[in-house]
């Protein structure tokens, strides 16, 4: 079953119109340096009291987009690990290789424009399908073109997923989106010509509707298909009300854009001074005009003068103004303000407090991804036991974000010396009582001090002594024994028999 044409065209209509999705598209645009500011007009009253536009002042219009910034800060904040966060336990023989072929730069460059998505629009989404390799791939959706629709609402009485885009081909100047109706088996191919025009099956789609997966039987030659059980589109939510982080921020990105072009504005119409003449010879003032442009000289009588006036523009306080907008900006967007210059000093616990806001954010976001990624996890999981016939269980995968954090690198070599120093201090006190506490403590202590695994030394030492010990019988019973009753006779030494 499928969703009706009107069913359709209502559900697009409702979502293009809705107040959430206005919200989206807002934070979208400010991603975009699409600002406000841009549809700044100026206006006067006239002499006759009437309102109109002043289209002689200057009004320069730009966008400052640090919501671009704190946008990109957090995603490649998140994304900022050196090694797959998703990991294998213990175990699980063979995991880590396939999770690592599932989960690769492909799939966590998704997931960058996945939390670009979220955090700018308030929610975003992933999509699954078959690659070429016959694996589950995810790629990024357009939120903002994406509508769920639960099974009481529709129709046929199934859960749906509606997902348009707008294609790129031109059709009598016009747009042409193309529409997806998804549910649990298949997927069914509308377009529509322009935001208005008809809603009709897509001539250009060959199956529909098509199954969720499409392949050729290697032995009848035949085209096959079927469904995955599931609808495969996956939401992250910014946070629970899917707001998008735009809002607290919004009002002072706006005043940051008019101080900044009030004052660029104030530059441009005030850049020339003001002539005050007393006392001109001339026949008119587009003749003082031209003289004061071209030779510089203008004629006045014997009680004349002139006098140069400039208008002293506030730019002390709009500065102030701009920067206290700043601050706010990265405090109440909770970025990193990597202008910030403070006193100077930037030692890591200086550079660590200056993250924290960001980290705090970033640990929020995490929680919520970490919950999709367990969804994705769990798909991949049981495609990968359906082919090689194995079991694992999502129990047998664990996440693990290591964000990484500038640092002060003359600071960390300066704490590494330290710790080696520490530790040589440490070794030497060790060896210099060994004698008193015997091999066996020492070594204890030595592998506590450099980290090192006991049990494994311990091996690797006794199997060192019994080939030094079979060695040096050898060389004493040469040509009167064997080699096997040399090495037994080294292996009594080494155990007292």
């Amino acid at each position: 079953m499928a969703l009706s044409i009107s069913e359709i065209k209502n559900i697009m209509a409702n979502g293009r119109c809705s107040r959430r999705k206005h919200h989206a598209a807002e934070g979208q645009r400010y991603y975009e340096a699409e600002h406000d500011i841009l549809k700044c007009r100026l206006f006067y009253y006239n002499a006759d009291g009437e309102l109109v536009e002043d289209k002689t002042r200057s009004n320069i219009k730009i966008c400052h987009p640090f919501f671009t910034e704190l946008a990109d800060q957090l995603s490649a904040f998140m994304l900022s690990f050196k090694d797959n966060p998703i990991r294998a336990r213990a175990g699980a023989d063979g995991l880590q290789e396939m999770l690592d072929l599932y989960f690769d730069d492909d799939f966590w460059s998704e997931a960058a424009d996945l939390i670009t998505g979220a955090y700018s629009k308030g929610w975003e989404y992933l999509y699954g399908y078959k690659n070429e390799d016959n694996r589950i791939a995810f790629q990024c959706a357009d939120s903002l073109g994406v509508e769920e629709i639960p099974a009481r609402d529709a129709d046929d009485g199934q859960d749906h997923v509606l997902y348009w885009y707008k294609d790129t081909m031109d059709k009598g100047k016009k747009d042409v989106w193309r529409i997806q109706d998804w549910n649990a088996k298949e997927v069914r191919y509308y377009m529509q010509v322009g935001t208005s025009g008809k809603i009709e099956l897509d001539s250009d789609a060959t199956v529909n509707p098509r199954p969720h997966v499409v392949f050729t039987d290697e032995e009848t030659g035949q085209r096959m298909g079927y469904g995955m059980g599931f609808i495969p589109f996956w939401r992250l939510d910014n946070n629970r009300r899917q707001i998008s982080g735009l809002k607290p921020i919004k009002g002072l990105i706006d005043d940051y854009d008019m101080m900044q072009c009030g004052l660029s504005n104030n530059l441009a119409d005030f850049d020339t001074p003001l002539h005050v003449v007393s006392g001109f010879q001339g026949d008119n003032l587009d003749e003082l005009q031209q003289n004061l442009k071209t030779k510089k000289i203008v004629g006045v009588d014997a009680e004349g003068d002139v006098q140069i006036r400039t208008v002293e523009i506030p730019y002390q306080a709009r500065q102030a103004k701009a920067a206290d907008d700043e601050k706010n900006i990265y405090r109440f967007g909770m970025g990193f303000n990597s202008s910030a210059v403070g006193d100077g000093n930037v030692t890591n616990v200086v550079i660590r407090s200056r993250y924290t806001l960001l980290e705090l954010k970033a640990k929020k976001l995490e929680r919520r991804l970490k919950k999709l990624l367990k969804q994705l996890v769990k798909v991949v999981l049981d495609e990968i036991n359906d082919e090689k016939e194995t079991d694992y269980q999502l129990s047998d995968v664990y996440f693990d974000f290591v964000h990484e954090i500038m640092t002060n690198e003359t600071e960390n070599l300066a704490n590494e010396k330290v710790q080696a120093e520490t530790r040589q201090i440490e070794v030497n006190t060790i060896l210099n009582i060994a004698a008193n506490v015997g091999d066996e403590q020492t070594l204890k202590a030595l592998c506590e001090v450099m980290d090192w695994d006991y049990e494994e030394l311990k091996d690797q030492v006794e199997k060192l002594q019994v080939e030094q010990d079979t060695a040096a019988a050898r060389s004493a019973l040469g040509g009167v024994v064997t080699d096997e009753q040399a090495a037994e006779a080294g292996a009594g030494e080494v155990f007292g028999q």
